[in-house]
């Protein structure tokens, strides 16, 4: 379990340097509440919220992406929803906020980064 959770902790990180790399701000990372918990919390250069969940998987596994099913989905809308409500003032009125999935494959060569807006 704890291979796992650092896989976790890696594509994590790895997505947080990704995202700054493209001109996103990282404001929060594992947000926890009564719906679950949400990865990172960023907001993209528009100003857009955006809610990011990171799938992370080693090479010869399936994909990241297939570990997304309908109810994970809905959960981390919920939870997004949640955390929209509570934090307000982090929500620009104009640009919102959205929901992305952060899909990662950890190879031995280079490691391959999938980023999927508004799912």
């Amino acid at each position: 379990m704890e291979n796992r959770k650092n896989l976790g902790m890696l594509g994590e990180d790895l997505t947080c340097s990704y995202l700054k790399k493209k001109g996103y701000g990282v404001i929060k990372r594992n947000e926890r509440n009564r719906f679950g918990e949400i990865d990172i919390i960023a907001r993209e250069k528009s100003g857009t919220l955006v809610f990011v969940e990171v799938k992370t998987m080693r090479e010869g596994e399936l994909k990241p992406e297939d570990q997304m099913k309908k109810r994970k989905i809905e959960n981390f809308r919920k939870s997004a929803e949640f955390f929209a409500g509570q934090n307000e003032e982090l929500i620009d009125e104009k640009r919102g906020w959205r929901l992305d999935l952060v899909a990662i494959i950890i190879e031995e060569e280079k490691n391959s980064i999938v980023h999927y807006e508004n799912i």
